[in-house]
């Protein structure tokens, strides 16, 4: 079964025969022990270390359609090395240049991708009101905010209002969170616990959203709610939006209020947090588990892991831009 490898330390990939051959480098230049990868193991690579790498590996990685994702050492997500198109399509491409290009058409779209992200929070924040926690006032705003999506005109209109949706949602989280405080969102760099295990999940999410729209025929520069831009895969965003509040803050919850990541798994440095090696490994530990549970699919009438329900989403928005079927979001139904 393949699986993806999270590379913390700094060291030297190569390949040797059919495996991938991972050596950890000390700051001194000495080498540790060598880990081994069989290729048939590897689903993709998560780099957060300086990696040595020589262009016959890239070769091999491009080969078995493995992607590599590159984080710099204050865990923002910096790039990705992703394999040859391997499932092109024109009349996709085209059909999904139409659909950004006229307004008729993206509008509805980038409204459907918005409700479904507020759907998803009003959900989580229902599952903690239903335990007792005071989340009225939030979820009142939320649901006003979302009665306004049918009025806006534009994009960054739609913007304007998911700005809104997330600040009242990002509110409630010191109320569902116990031991620490959030007390807003905050970025680059984030300045608490809190916002430093939403950061690494966010850009855990948004590089699975990237992972599975390379393996459909959709293009990931061309985006419907965000405005594609340069070198940015733009619509990983909008399908993160969906599944941030599913899989990120639900994790982030359940890792902190479990004590599962605690005060010594953070470091500080000046006027920032960020997650210690120890704290990110637990952390992908239970994103990978979490990647594999599966639900049973109502309409499917079969168990999907949730890593395929972002495929499946991909999917649905293929159908919609070939006029195959109308796009509708993933909503939390539990």
């Amino acid at each position: 079964m393949k699986k993806p490898y999270y590379l913390f330390n700094p060291g030297r990939l190569s390949r040797k025969d059919n495996t991938l051959k991972f050596t950890p480098v000390d700051e001194a230049g000495n080498e540790g022990q060598p880990r081994h990868l069989p290729i048939e193991s590897v689903e993709e690579l998560y780099v957060f270390g300086a990696l040595d790498v020589n262009s016959a590996v890239l070769n091999f990685l491009g080969q078995e359609s493995i992607c590599v994702h590159f984080f710099n050492y204050y865990e923002h997500y910096t790039g990705s090395f992703m394999p040859r198109d391997y499932l092109l399509a024109g009349k996709v491409q085209i059909a999904q240049t139409r659909a950004y290009t006229e307004a008729k058409r993206r509008m509805p779209i980038a409204r459907s991708l918005l409700d479904g992200a507020a759907a998803n929070m009003l959900r989580v924040l229902r599952y903690y009101g239903y335990r007792e926690r005071d989340l009225g006032l939030p979820i009142a705003a939320i649901e006003d905010l979302r009665q306004r999506l049918p009025d806006a005109k534009t994009s960054s209109e739609l913007m304007g209002i998911e700005g809104n949706i997330r600040q009242n949602y990002y509110q409630a989280f010191d109320e569902i969170i116990l031991d620490y405080d959030m007390g807003g969102r905050s970025k680059r760099p984030p300045k608490n616990e809190v916002n430093a295990m939403i950061s690494y999940g966010n850009m855990l999410c948004y590089t699975q959203c990237l992972k599975q729209i390379y393996h459909t025929q959709l293009n990931p520069t061309i985006s419907f709610l965000h405005e594609p831009g340069y070198r940015r895969y733009s619509l990983a965003l909008d399908l993160a939006e969906i599944f941030k509040p599913v899989l990120v803050d639900r994790l982030v919850f359940s890792l902190l209020n479990k004590k599962i990541i605690q005060a010594n798994d953070f470091r500080w440095e000046l006027n920032k947090c960020l997650l210690k090696e120890s704290g990110a490994r637990n952390f992908a530990k239970y994103w990978d588990e979490r990647m594999n549970e599966t639900i049973q699919h109502r309409s499917l009438n079969k168990k999907v892991s949730y890593k395929h329900l972002i495929r499946l989403e991909c999917y649905k928005l293929t159908k919609h831009v070939l006029n195959d079927g109308e796009y509708k979001p993933f909503k939390m139904w539990w």
